[in-house]
C-alpha cells in the first residue's frame, strides 16, 4: 500500500505541476486577447478530480493489490501521462486546464492532434480508470469514470463551439492556390 500512496503523491505533484504550467499559459493568452469558455464546469472538473486521488487512497486501503491487474494498469497510467505531457508540449503555451481560446490562432494538428481530436481528454479517461484499478479499487474506476464522462460531454461540447468561434472570427488562411504569382519575366528579344 506505501508504494500505491507514492504513486497517487506523484499524480497529485504532476497535477500540481500542471497547474503552473497553465497559470503561466493563462497569463500568455491573455495577454493575445485569450478568452475563457465553459468556465462553469471548471470548479466540478476540480473536484471530480481531486475526489479521484482521494477515493483512489480510501478504497485501495480495503482492496488487495493484485499483481497482474496492478502492474499492467500501472503501465497504462504511465502511457496516460506520456500522452498527456506529448499534449502539453505540442500545444506549448496554448495549453491549459481551462478552456481558453486566443483568437487568430489556427487549430493546431501536430503530435498526437494528427491522430485525435482531443488527446488529452483520452489520457485523462485512460487515467481515471488504470490509476484506481492499480490497487483493485473498481468502485472508484467506475464512479469516476461515469462522472468524468458526463463532465467531458459538456467540455468537449464547450471547447468545439470555442474553436469554432474562433474559427469563424480568423482570417482566412493564405495558400499557395490563393496567392497570386508574379508574372512570368519577358525575354527580351535577341538582337
Amino acid at each position: 500500500m506505501a508504494l500505491y500512496v507514492a504513486l497517487i503523491v506523484a499524480v497529485a505533484v504532476e497535477r500540481l505541476a500542471e497547474l503552473v504550467v497553465a497559470r503561466r499559459n493563462l497569463v500568455w493568452a491573455r495577454r493575445r486577447g485569450g478568452r475563457e469558455y465553459g468556465f462553469g464546469h471548471y470548479p466540478f472538473m476540480v473536484v471530480l478530480h481531486t475526489g479521484l486521488l482521494l477515493a483512489c487512497l480510501v478504497e485501495a486501503a480495503q482492496r488487495p493489490f493484485i499483481p497482474a491487474l496492478g502492474w499492467s494498469m500501472l503501465a497504462v497510467v504511465v502511457l496516460a501521462q506520456a500522452l498527456r505531457w506529448w499534449c502539453i508540449t505540442t500545444l506549448g503555451p496554448r495549453w491549459n486546464t481551462r478552456i481558453i481560446v486566443v483568437p487568430g490562432l489556427p487549430l493546431v494538428d501536430g503530435g498526437p492532434y494528427r491522430w485525435l481530436r482531443h488527446p488529452n481528454y483520452a489520457a485523462v479517461v485512460l487515467e481515471g480508470i488504470a490509476l484506481p484499478l492499480v490497487h483493485s479499487a473498481w468502485i472508484t474506476a467506475v464512479v469516476f469514470t461515469v462522472a468524468n464522462a458526463g463532465l467531458l460531454r459538456v467540455r468537449i461540447s464547450c471547447e468545439n463551439a470555442a474553436m469554432s468561434l474562433a474559427l469563424a472570427d480568423s482570417p482566412p488562411p493564405t495558400t499557395p492556390a490563393m496567392t497570386p504569382s508574379p508574372a512570368p519575366p519577358s525575354k527580351a528579344p535577341a538582337e
